[in-house]
């Protein structure tokens, strides 16, 4: 089987997916080619795992002080190129398109009659589950902005629906703890944030973002740029996760035990109900602005239990391998078994497995 996976590459979240997916079907012997757009090839970063990789302009938001701009995302979006690349993209030598939430792929398979099974966070809102801020808007974006033949959508919890558990690398955690809260809030200006945690000099944070600050960085926070070793490493040791609600950074802080503070990107209601859910299930605190005294409440805040999510990659590629893609409640219902979640957990929503 020849598998050509398209992966949405504004933000990292869906990177992170891929990153569990790839491995899997290198070890299974699958030929699988990516293709990635949403941002410049330039500001991809660590990406040896995908080989010689595709990159198309596609599709993503403009985003300005933690909000989605949707004038700018109309202007930036250029439909005549993205509409070039679908009809370029040719998809004859391909069995099969996997596709994250990534809209030339999906559209390409979409007019050529191609397979293509969708594996994204986004696809859980096709079900029950916890949503907030939702409109015709969204819906419409939803079905039409990367539609598939089969999708399978991830989630923290089922909601008593046909979802998959989280994708996340193995993360090891450590005794060594380093008193640093890490934040990750990618949509704020970087002068906010510094001055956001400037007025709480007894903690210590460590930032990282896509721009440097250009006021004078107070003493105690400690700035870098995207470098996912660093991350990785300064998220098993952090006492806590100060962070926008996207999916994945989540995911791994939810393993891990790491007690959670999140601001979502206000606009988005992707974020907006993924904050709901996480307060629904006692598994994080929000706030809507950059508030201080919100944080400091929650840095007084106890930490949580940790949460056992079962290894997802080799799964999913058996499935696929199989070709029985009708069949997903089989593929939930193993995976749930293996999951390790939080007995208070377990009687929110009736359990389906």
């Amino acid at each position: 089987m020849r598998i050509l996976y398209g992966v949405q590459g504004t933000g990292n979240g869906h990177l992170t997916r891929a990153r569990v997916i790839a491995p899997a079907f290198a070890r299974a012997g699958v030929e699988v080619d990516y293709l990635f757009s949403g941002r410049p090839r330039d500001k991809y970063f660590d990406m040896d795992i995908f080989g010689e990789f595709e990159c198309r302009r596609g599709l993503s938001f403009v985003t300005k002080a933690g909000k989605i701009q949707m004038v700018a995302t109309a202007m930036e979006n250029r439909l005549l190129e993205w509409r070039r690349d679908v009809k370029a993209l040719d998809l004859s030598g391909y069995d099969l398109v996997l596709n994250d939430f990534e809209p030339v792929s999906a559209w390409a398979a979409k007019l050529q009659g191609k397979p293509c099974i969708g594996i994204s966070h986004q696809n859980a809102f096709n079900h029950p589950v916890p949503v907030t801020g939702d409109s015709w808007v969204n819906r419409l974006i939803m079905k039409h902005f990367a539609p598939t033949t089969v999708a399978l959508g991830c989630h923290w919890h089922h909601f008593g629906c046909d979802l998959l558990p989280p994708f996340i690398e193995a993360i090891d955690p450590t005794d060594e703890q380093s008193g640093e809260v890490l934040v990750y809030l990618p949509f704020e200006e970087a002068n906010d944030i510094a001055q956001l945690l400037g007025r709480l000099p007894a903690q210590r944070f460590a930032v990282y973002h896509g721009s440097e600050p250009s006021v004078e960085l107070p003493a105690n926070v400690r700035w870098s740029g995207f470098c996912r070793d660093g991350f990785q490493r300064d998220l098993a040791r952090c006492q806590g996760v100060i962070c926008s609600a996207g999916f994945e950074l989540v995911s791994e802080a939810l393993v891990l035990g790491k007690k959670l503070l999140l601001k979502p990107l206000q606009g988005q209601f992707e974020q907006l109900s993924n904050a709901m859910a996480l307060e629904l299930l006692g598994a994080a605190d929000t706030m809507k602005g950059m508030d201080p005294d919100k944080i400091g409440q929650w840095l007084e805040a106890p930490g949580i239990e940790p949460i056992g999510y079962p290894q997802m990659g080799d799964a999913l590629v058996q499935w696929l391998l199989k070709k029985e893609w009708d069949d997903v409640a089989s593929l939930c219902r193993a995976a749930w078994q293996d999951a390790q979640l939080p007995e208070a957990w377990k009687h929110k929503w009736a359990t389906a497995y």
